[in-house]
């Protein structure tokens, strides 16, 4: 059994384990019945796991847009699925789920790459600037 699997076999044990610890503190079960629920959900683990893999081996990841042309100066296309936004963030989390640093290790980007449009972020730069963030206050005595 190579290194991979053997891990692969942990997590499987460590998540039914949890999985029926978790139902078992929400449901009663009778003790004979315990055998049979720990054996099913170790085997709908291990089902989920074969197909997550052909899944994966079958689909490649490609952008919705060349990444080269995912930042304009007024928006940030989304590499999922090719939607302009002036901030990429709240989407990401909304429809996808990922914040912004496995936004960017999934598509291998850049830790600098922007999730905000270049004009977008001094417009509010400048805003902040005015309004007289980031200055110090005076202390009054």
């Amino acid at each position: 059994m190579s290194e991979w699997s053997s891990g692969n076999e942990e997590r499987r044990l460590e998540l039914t384990s949890r999985i029926v610890a978790a139902y078992l503190s929400r449901n009663v079960v009778p003790p004979a019945d315990l055998p049979d629920l720990i054996e099913q959900t170790y085997s709908s683990l291990s089902s989920t796991s074969q197909s997550d893999k052909a899944d994966l081996a079958v689909e490649e990841r490609r952008p919705a847009i060349p990444i080269k042309k995912s930042v304009t100066s007024e928006f940030i296309i989304c590499l999922e699925d090719g939607q302009k936004f002036k901030s990429l963030r709240r989407h990401l989390m909304a429809k996808y789920g990922l914040t912004p640093e496995e936004y960017r290790a999934r598509w291998d980007l850049p830790a600098d790459y922007p999730m905000v449009a270049p004009n977008y972020a001094e417009q509010r730069s400048a805003l902040a600037r005015a309004a007289g963030f980031g200055k110090r206050r005076e202390v009054r005595e």
